[in-house]
């Protein structure tokens, strides 16, 4: 007897009624696919295009899909970086009335890219160390919201430019669980099992002449272990200091604040005494220059875009004699006078290579290095000329890339100077 087709979904993207669920996703015609790199995976997946936009479809178990879907929607409520779930299709047949895998839809988050895609036979140390740096913090975060992630590795992992660092994202959610607060075992086998995987990517990047032999893939794969240990001490830990030193409790949050995170709650307690004060972070919520910024332009920024643009609209402030004034006020003037008009400036068939904010970085960037080469204060104008003609020509779309094949590049062609 014949399964009924159906679509699990919140809302339904039209577009997807209209492909071809009765063709196994491996022989998908190429007119409904896009072609983007993918990362490695033990399913079929490939890209679609919708009426909406792009979305990401991968063949699996029925329950595994659901799993999967049900646990990505409540990463989504708790504002987890991973990507969105649009629907589960299961009940598919071919024409043949053969049964097929159901499929899990996702929307593709713009401008992020698979690691593979970021590395070359030319890869920047430093590029390599932002990744790793990347993908600590998001583990760091995922498990402060008590998910178990039970698969970490480069490949379950997309990475999106983030003002010369990088911004992580979980795309793969099949072994993940919900255990608030999740127990310090879990968390060292989430730990280990990165290492691991990490140390086992990068040798296969070794082994395709993809990543540099000189790489030391064991360094690499301690050097998660050790900024993930870092960033969840001070994330995490409890202090104590006399009762004559509350500064510290703001000196605290300041430190928290500058690595990304505001502390919504915190554990004060005193000895008997009261002579000792002991202070804990309790609820602790990465974004905190993203929000700044969303509050201040309405902008929706990385963080470390966000923490750049804050830099520059302190400037601002200072350049224009406005110390005293409220600074939604001043960030309205500078939004307008400075950031629309620099995007603006930017060709609009080479604006969609980057996103805005990384492009406001980036021409930040290359204004402060030539105006260091010709010793002199470089208008912006000038600077976003130079950076459109010099950099921008050259770099990829990374929005759309459009040769799957191609492992991509992170720097530019030859021919061009790097990127800063």
């Amino acid at each position: 007897m014949a399964t009924e087709r159906q679509i699990t979904a919140a809302v339904v993207d039209p577009g997807l009624l209209s492909l071809p669920w009765d063709v196994p996703l491996v022989d998908w015609p190429s007119d409904v696919l896009a072609a983007l790199p993918r990362g490695i995976s033990r399913h079929i997946v490939r890209f679609v295009r919708t009426t909406t936009g792009l979305v990401a479809v991968k063949e699996i178990g029925d329950s595994v899909a659901h799993g999967e879907y049900d646990m990505l929607r409540t990463l989504d409520r708790l504002g987890a970086p991973a990507v969105q779930p649009l629907a589960v299709v299961s009940g598919r047949t071919s024409v043949d009335g053969e049964p097929l895998s159901s499929a899990l839809v996702t929307r593709h988050l713009a401008y992020t890219l698979p690691y593979r895609a970021l590395f070359s036979q030319h890869m920047r140390p430093e590029i390599l160390t932002r990744l790793i740096d990347a993908l600590a913090v998001l583990l760091v975060r995922l498990h402060l919201l008590g998910f178990f992630w039970g698969d970490v590795s480069l490949s379950n992992t997309l990475f999106r430019r983030d003002a010369g660092a990088f911004t992580a994202y979980l795309v793969d959610a099949e072994t993940g669980e919900l255990h608030p607060p999740l127990s310090d075992h879990k968390r060292s086998y989430d730990l280990d099992l990165a290492r691991t995987n990490i140390i086992g990517e990068l040798m296969d990047l070794q082994a395709g002449e993809i990543a540099p032999a000189e790489v030391d893939t064991i360094a690499v794969g301690d050097q998660i272990v050790e900024r993930y240990e870092t960033l969840w001490t001070e994330l995490t830990r409890r202090e104590s200091f006399s009762a004559g030193e509350l500064w510290r409790v703001e000196e605290r949050m300041n430190r928290l604040n500058k690595l990304g995170f505001d502390v919504d709650e915190i554990d004060i307690t005193t000895d008997i005494s009261g002579t000792t004060v002991s202070i804990q972070p309790k609820v602790v919520d990465a974004g905190h220059f993203n929000r700044q910024v969303m509050r201040l332009t309405g902008l929706d920024v990385q963080e470390n875009q966000g923490r750049r643009m804050l830099n520059d609209l302190e400037q601002y402030r200072v350049r224009t004699g406005q110390h005293g004034d409220d600074l939604s006020m001043v960030a309205h003037e500078w939004l307008s006078d400075v950031f629309e008009p620099t995007v603006r400036a930017v060709p609009v068939e080479l604006r969609r290579k980057l996103e805005p904010a990384e492009i406001f970085h980036e021409v930040l960037e290359h204004r402060w290095y030539i105006s260091q080469d010709q010793q002199r204060d470089v208008p912006m104008a000038e600077a976003v000329a130079s950076y459109v003609r010099e950099v921008l020509a050259h770099r990829r779309d990374e929005r759309r890339l459009l040769d799957a094949d191609d492992p991509g590049r992170d720097s530019p062609s030859a021919s061009a100077p790097p990127v800063r």
